[in-house]
């Protein structure tokens, strides 16, 4: 892929934050204490850099350690400077305005969760309740909450870097998906959570549906290995991991995920772990794992370590359909109308799922420390779902440990986490995850993969 020749310019704000504040703008200028500069700049280059084949953090860093941000307060409101900026953001020298629209979609999210939601102490961000309420608030602000508001939006999960032929097969089931009027939600990145967003864009276009909603949801930590694809037309970046998954389950209706990897895997214990709770035993949310025939074996493997880890009750809550992009448009389409009518029974609402009990083990962002790995419990004893949990939580240090810089930065210093609990099922993850290895679904930018963890 051609690097084009990196681009100095100045950019105005398009569809949020126009006017900001004296304070505001000294926050976004500052390095330090208190400061958003850095935030900022890591997420402000991971959307400039979309498009890229960079699935590496450290690596897109490093190419573009020369880019600089400036802010220049006008009577007419604020500009944005880019030094140093990455070329493929740009034609003929202006800034492609879907990218111009995303760019200023991070500086409105980082901005609002800075000083509305930590700083304001208007939020507790130690209780269930209050957390669900901040990431109400921060949807809400990022207009993802649309009145009148129906059942229509799938999540689709699945990894960034999965092959040519599962990338077409996430497409197809985004076309079937947008045929029948349903919109897309995904991590914003590449591969599973670009191709679907793609199939879904030729649906809506057959449809003649001028308003469908191609939704990405990203987190600073994650978002310069995972940069928005192209095809987003609303962008949100939620302050954490736990925060954007559950952004994920309040404002979807369904789930479908394609092959990936830890990360996947990652997500779908998280979900499971979510209905699995006693208070959400009625409520409906189709989930359906899903890929070509050459991606059987990956789901499989997950069925089995399910079946093992979390017992039958888990298994009951998906559906695997392998090569049929058509099944499983048609039985998310019939599992939201089971959505619909338990919501409406239920008089919830539609564009967010207030109804859905999650524990705050799964809401309280989880540090991908040696300490924290080290004191995960993981035990047949455990509720079920709060074995979950910390599986989910084991399967979130080492996705960190693959693709943040600081969290790999600290693996060079110190070695790898060690993770202790029951033999049984460590036995378990450790063949699930040298399964992955065997299938290339842990390799990171093109390098041998090298586990960042050891089972003791």
């Amino acid at each position: 892929m051609t690097i084009l020749d990196p681009v100095n310019t100045e950019v105005r704000p398009e569809g949020s934050l126009e006017v900001m504040s004296q304070l505001e703008v000294d926050q976004l200028r500052s390095s330090g204490e208190g400061g958003l500069y850095t935030l900022l700049r890591r997420c402000m280059l991971a959307v400039l850099n979309s498009g890229s084949e960079i699935d590496d953090a450290r690596t897109m860093l490093e190419r573009y350690e020369d880019f600089e941000l400036g802010f220049i307060q006008q009577d007419r409101g604020l500009k944005l400077s880019l030094q140093s900026a990455p070329g493929g953001a740009f034609v003929d020298g202006k800034m492609i305005r879907g990218i111009r629209e995303l760019l200023f979609a991070v500086l409105r999210d980082i901005v609002y969760t800075r000083n509305v939601v930590i700083d304001s102490n208007r939020f507790d961000l130690q209780a269930g309740d209050g957390i669900t309420d901040a990431v109400f608030h921060i949807v809400r602000n990022a207009g993802l909450l649309k009145l009148p508001a129906d059942v229509n939006l799938v999540v689709c999960w699945g990894g960034h870097a999965i092959s040519r032929a599962e990338y077409d097969y996430t497409k197809l089931v985004g076309y079937q998906l947008g045929l029948r009027g349903l919109n897309v939600c995904t991590g914003c990145g590449a591969g599973a959570m670009k191709g679907p967003m793609k199939g879904a864009t030729i649906g809506h276009a057959k449809q003649r549906i001028r308003n469908g909603r191609y939704i990405g949801i990203s987190e600073p930590g994650i978002i310069a290995a995972e940069s928005p694809n192209p095809i987003v037309n609303s962008l949100v970046i939620m302050p954490d991991m736990e925060k954007r998954l559950e952004a994920f389950v309040r404002v979807g209706h369904g789930i479908v995920v394609f092959p990936g990897g830890v990360g996947t895997a990652e997500e779908i214990l998280y979900l499971l772990g979510v209905l699995m709770h006693p208070d959400n035993q009625g409520q409906p949310m189709p989930m359906i794992m899903t890929g070509p025939a050459s991606a059987e074996p990956y789901f499989r493997q997950i069925d089995a370590f399910v079946a093992a880890t979390l017992g039958k009750d888990a298994q009951r809550r998906y559906k695997i359909v392998i090569d049929d992009p058509r099944e499983v448009a048609r039985s998310m389409r019939a599992g939201l109308k089971d959505v619909q009518e338990f919501r409406t029974q239920h008089g919830d609402a539609y564009y967010f799922n207030w109804r859905l009990a999650i524990d705050e083990e799964f809401q309280r962002p989880f540090p991908s420390t040696h300490a924290a790995m080290s004191e995960l419990e993981i035990s047949e004893d455990l509720p079920k779902h709060v074995l979950a949990a910390n599986l989910r939580r084991a399967f979130s240090g080492i996705v960190s440990g693959n693709v943040r810089e600081d969290t790999a930065s600290l693996i060079e210093k110190d070695g790898p986490f060690e993770i202790t609990a029951s033999a049984k099922i460590m036995s378990l993850l450790d063949d699930l995850l040298k399964a992955f290895v065997e299938q290339k679904r842990m390799k990171i930018s093109g390098s041998d993969y090298v586990p960042c963890y050891q089972v003791r």
